[in-house]
């Protein structure tokens, strides 16, 4: 019961699904439980990632067959992700653009990440994050079957809400942890929660590679980890530590390095 409990708290709270009225109590909430909670984020991966997947087929499905079919396609699949998550991680990443594109000092850059306005380079940020996005997502309809694309955007749900949390188990929390909404996962992540994470995430890739064999999808996790190993490193450097906005721009560079690997290696594995 407590693994459903701390799944439906995590789609609770980085998703738009509704978790609420008697479902809510019984789910409960303390800090604790938030903290238990991480080791589901590439759960919400699974939830989203499919739910986008079935969405992109659907309309591909639907939509005439022309070449500007790919990108109608990549880009309403793109919509219906930002409106499942209420844009949650995309907020973290325009906030972390703003706060260390628009300071060198830390404390600085830490006030700037709290303000709620949107920057230019918080909006630099967004738009390059999207084109990318629906680019890349574009391309690979172009380039794979539908189901190998449709599978793509599940992985890359997963496996960008799994890599986070070593953001989370090497750095420090930094800023207003009083007021940060980050706040409950200050504390490093456990053992336990990483291993419970890394379930989700290995039988993601295990069912990747079963339902579509041919594809690179080492390629997509490689491309993913050299994001990851790029913001850890920007963190440490520039702040620190880690705060929820940079766990926020974390993910979203993740998901798009996973779909850029997978664009690269393809002639390579179809060679």
């Amino acid at each position: 019961m407590q693994f459903i409990r701390h799944y439906l708290l995590a789609v609770q709270f980085f998703t738009r699904i509704p978790v609420t009225g008697k479902l809510a109590e019984w789910v409960g909430f303390s800090p604790a439980m938030l903290r238990a909670s991480a080791a589901h984020f590439p759960g919400v991966g699974w939830l989203v990632g499919a739910s986008s997947a079935v969405v992109l087929w659907g309309l591909v499905w639907a939509l005439p067959e022309v070449s500007a079919s790919s990108w109608v396609a990549a880009v309403l699949c793109t919509v219906f992700g930002v409106m499942l998550t209420g844009a949650f991680h995309e907020d973290g990443l325009a906030d972390t653009a703003d706060g260390l594109g628009g300071s060198l000092d830390r404390e600085r850059a830490l006030d700037i990440m709290k303000d709620s306005r949107v920057g230019t380079y918080g909006a630099l940020a967004l738009v390059l994050i999207v084109l990318l996005k629906v680019g890349l997502l574009a391309m690979l309809l172009q380039l794979v079957p539908l189901p190998a694309a449709a599978a793509a955007g599940f992985g890359a749900h997963v496996v960008s809400r799994f890599l986070p949390l070593f953001i989370i188990r090497s750095l420090p929390h930094v800023g207003d942890t009083q007021q940060s909404k980050s706040k409950p996962l200050a504390n490093q992540i456990g053992n336990n929660s990483l291993l419970a994470a890394a379930v989700w995430a290995g039988l993601a890739l295990a069912l990747l590679y079963a339902l579509v064999p041919g594809m690179p999808w080492w390629a997509g996790v490689l491309g993913a980890m050299v994001a990851l190993g790029y913001m850890l490193r920007l963190l440490k450097r520039r702040l620190a530590g880690f705060t929820g906005d940079g766990l926020g721009a974390t993910q979203q560079l993740c998901e798009v390095a996973f779909y850029f690997g997978l664009v690269v290696a393809l002639p390579l594995a179809h060679a």
